[in-house]
């Protein structure tokens, strides 16, 4: 048993309004014990719900890329009719951003799903990216910027679910081991309409990201510099905002 098991205890406490359960793990941290949510475990209890229902929920699902969303497709199809949402205004160059828009097509195209998987498009606007990190720039990468970067996206996503009637919103980027899924699944909680229910989740677990691999080998998936994760933002400022003008190198 290594150090982490040893330290740590898996328990379970119900919600005092709306009987929703959370599996807390508490991790040991000096003299302190840290008390932090299991989403994994709480979204296994979710699809088990689902899964003895006779109902198919609805789902939509932001999508970052292709690779990222091979495996919560495959994961989640078994329970939901997903539209996937490619939103992704932080694509700053419109060559790259087609690129993985059709990418995302392709796999759609090509993978066999139990129930259907319907694709949504948003709109692409890259301002409204470089107007959400404004200030942040230089943050480094898994800050407040990259959090900044969630909410946008989670917030056009809690939108659509809402205005369609989805029953169902989240999105892939918990996948990602750069990826911060404690304040994905806050942020996603917090914007959480009232008609629609955030699905938490940390797909990275059970082997969620080692399967996102193999299945972007398989379909020969174009995987973009994503695990470096280099932003170099160059900003030629000016008095007014407005009139600034933003030179994006590289960044995801």
């Amino acid at each position: 048993m290594n150090k982490f098991k040893r330290n740590c205890v898996l328990k379970y406490r119900k919600k005092l309004i709306g009987g929703h359960s959370f599996f807390i793990i508490e991790v040991k941290k000096g003299n302190n014990m840290v008390q932090k949510r299991n989403y994994q475990k709480e979204l296994e209890q979710i699809l088990e719900q689902i899964l003895h229902s006779n109902h198919i929920p609805t789902l939509l699902l932001h999508s970052c890329c292709a690779p990222c969303s091979s495996y919560v497709l495959e994961y989640l199809s078994e329970y939901f009719e997903i539209t996937l949402f490619y939103y992704n205004p932080n694509i700053t160059s419109l060559k790259e951003y087609q690129k993985r828009v059709e990418e995302q097509k392709r796999f759609l195209k090509e993978k066999t799903f139990l129930h259907p998987i319907h694709f949504l498009e948003g709109n692409y606007n890259p301002k409204e990216f470089l107007e959400a990190i404004h200030g942040y720039e230089q943050i480094p990468e898994g800050g407040e910027r990259c959090f900044r970067c969630y909410e946008l996206r989670l917030t056009k996503t809690a939108e659509i679910a809402k205005q369609y009637k989805f029953d169902y919103f989240t999105t892939t980027l918990s996948i990602s081991p750069m990826k911060n899924a404690e304040k994905l699944n806050e942020i996603g909680c917090r914007l959480q309409p009232q008609e629609v229910i955030y699905l938490v989740s940390d797909f990275k677990k059970k082997g969620g990201y080692q399967r996102s691999i193999e299945l972007s080998k398989l379909y020969g998936l174009y995987r973009h510099c994503l695990w470096n994760i280099t932003c170099i933002v160059k900003i030629i400022v000016d008095v007014n905002f407005q009139s600034k003008r933003h030179k994006i190198d590289s960044i995801i």
